[in-house]
């Protein structure tokens, strides 16, 4: 099957990236968002997403002439579901984007087109939501149209060369169909392409997710019993990690993003009763943030008043998305508890977040604050001189989440360092 033209609905940080990829690849694409900030600041040449080296593809795109950005759809060969794919308070996934997609490509959708779901979905929701709304065209899928499921499996931060390099599994609704979604993404991904079933593919992206978030969450209970036992954690996990077959991940202050601590809860809503073992897991992330807050308020005491300093509110180092992020909830945590929360993001600048004070600066985030807690390890802060910091603040107490700074060389420069996990924190 041969394609000129693709319509991308999303234009985030899964939707962009395909988009502009297919157009430097020489189709014509048009990407489609919802939000008219994003469309505006795209089409006035600008970025509204951070990822290396996207502005660069992006630019490239849009001056090749071959990405149009709109509000609407238009007809195409393919069209590709982006969307975001949140959850509700219940932890039931929120698929209203993806119906809004699917039914916004309806007047569009024509005998020979590919229909294809990137968005992270339930277990069944090509089959028993995608296929009724796009059949309210008149038209078959699987007969009259094409359509199959094919997850994103990139990590924030390499998702340029991950999207290219790495596997890709299409899930058709029938082997016609996944072989149409063969013939799309073999025009820019080098890594192997699995065909399976839409279903099975839908699977594959959970079961991915579930499978780290559990091994996750051992490590972060492992961290609650160092601390309970005073033991350092860290320490046993690198003994523990030299048997040949054990490899306990790090511990943290929670898992946050749009896939690991999300999926899981799809694969609890659709089968409650099958999934204690990733339920109890997931509790133990979901509770993570209360933890280290925890942690936090019994090395300071009263709150009330006290000025604290978070470094990094993004859900992992290096990257700038704050969806689900667990230093975000341990900064309003602490802010509701008293405390005046100055939080400092250097891949976010100009953010504004409910109860918190957002520096523009390292700086300006230290001065006069009675504790400085490091919540994940951006680069830019694993660098940091102890020395140098002492120098910007007043604050001599550290509370280190995760394993970031050497405590003998913090403890030189005049600080007390407290490490989740390291057998000396105070009772929470």
């Amino acid at each position: 099957m041969k394609f000129n033209r693709i319509c991308v609905l999303g234009l985030g940080y899964i939707g962009l990236p395909t988009a502009s990829t297919f157009a430097t690849q020489g189709l014509k694409v048009i990407g489609v968002d919802v939000n008219p900030l994003v469309v505006e600041t795209l089409q006035n040449g600008g970025l509204h997403i951070h990822e290396p080296g996207l502005r660069t593809l992006v630019l490239a795109a849009l001056s090749s002439g071959n990405l149009e950005i709109s509000d609407q759809p238009q007809p195409a060969d393919a069209f590709i579901i982006a969307v975001p794919t949140p959850f509700y308070e219940d932890k039931r996934a929120d698929m209203r984007a993806v119906t809004a997609a699917a039914e916004a490509i309806l007047p569009y959708l024509q005998p020979g087109n590919l229909v294809v779901l990137e968005s992270t979905s339930p277990p069944r929701t090509t089959l028993e939501l995608l296929v009724p709304i796009l059949e309210r065209s008149g038209l078959r899928a699987g007969e009259d149209f094409y359509l199959v499921y094919s997850p994103e499996r990139v990590l924030p931060g390499q998702i340029l060369r991950e999207m290219i390099e790495n596997a890709r599994v299409i899930g058709g609704v029938t082997p016609a169909c996944a072989a149409a979604g063969r013939d799309l993404y073999t025009i820019f991904v080098r890594g192997e392409i699995v065909l399976t079933d839409a279903t099975t593919a839908e699977m594959v992206k959970l079961m991915e997710n579930t499978y780290r978030d559990v091994n996750i969450a051992i490590a972060n209970e492992f961290a609650r019993l160092a601390d309970l036992f005073q033991v350092n954690v860290w320490e046993a996990i690198e003994l523990a990690n030299r048997h040949p077959r054990v490899n306990i991940l790090k511990p943290g202050p929670g898992v946050g993003g749009h896939c690991i601590s999300v999926d899981p809860w799809f694969l609890v809503e659709a089968a409650p009763h099958q999934t204690p073992l990733i339920q109890a897991a997931r509790m133990v992330n979901y509770t993570q943030p209360d933890y280290v807050a925890g942690l936090v308020r019994s090395v300071c005491g009263d709150l009330k008043g006290k000025r604290i300093a978070i470094l990094g509110l993004s859900y992992k180092p290096d990257v700038d998305d704050l969806r689900e992020s667990p230093a975000i909830e341990i900064a309003q945590s602490l802010a509701a508890s008293g405390a005046e929360v100055v939080a400092y993001e250097p891949n976010k600048a100009g953010m504004q977040i409910a109860g918190l004070e957002c520096a523009a600066s390292l700086k300006a985030a230290l001065e006069d604050v009675a504790l400085i807690a490091l919540l994940v390890a951006h680069s830019d802060f694993l660098k940091l001189d102890p020395a140098a910091v002492a120098a910007m603040t007043t604050a001599r107490t550290v509370v280190d989440a995760v394993n970031g700074w050497s405590s003998p060389a913090w403890g030189r420069a005049g600080f007390r360092v407290f490490r989740l996990g390291d057998g000396s924190q105070p009772s929470a």
